[in-house]
């Protein structure tokens, strides 16, 4: 005999049970796909930003999340490969996530929102600056055109303003 919090819980939505796929979630299908990147990094304060290049293969988990696993040749850190899970979480109403690399021990967790025109995904997440120190993070996902996407990283500033720290394209491979 089921306990009644087992039963209240049962009957939420999402709660174990197979979740009807929204516009968000079909919204994150135009990321599926084999992909070439090439961007720009910048690693130091003092120093010119660096160039990077490598390939992601998007796939689905279901109709509900995508995994990217990316593989290249990261600036400072050599060959590196990264993991990017993304949803969509209908009782938060937001877009959530998290993104690993190979190059380092930090996971960023990932809380976002669609802009009006739903071209651009920006992702707020927290992480170490230059320094180690934690502080806020956005990860935007531009989808330009079916065939190219732009990830722009950036890091709030101690002057409350956004800098840009990395920026790639993503041409869709044919």
């Amino acid at each position: 005999m089921k306990n009644k919090e087992s039963t209240e819980r049962a009957g939420q939505e999402g709660f174990m049970a197979a979740a009807e796929p929204r516009k968000e979630h079909r919204w994150l299908q135009k990321l599926l796909g084999e992909w070439i990147f090439e961007g720009s990094a910048t690693m130091a304060k003092d120093k010119p930003p660096e160039k990077f290049e490598g390939t992601e293969s998007v796939r689905p988990l279901g109709e509900l999340w995508i995994l990217a696993e990316g593989q290249g040749d990261m600036p400072g850190a050599g060959p590196a490969t990264t993991m990017m899970t993304l949803g969509y979480n209908p009782q938060k109403k937001r877009f959530v996530g998290t993104f690993i690399g190979s190059m380092m021990p930090h996971m960023w967790v990932y809380d976002g929102g669609l802009d009006t025109a739903g071209n651009v995904l920006t992702l707020d997440t927290e992480g170490p600056d230059m320094e180690g120190k934690l502080v806020k993070f956005q990860d935007v996902i531009e989808v330009k055109n079916e065939d190219h996407r732009v990830l722009t990283s950036c890091m709030l500033g101690e002057d409350g303003k956004w800098l840009g720290i990395v920026t790639a394209n993503y041409r869709r491979r044919k």
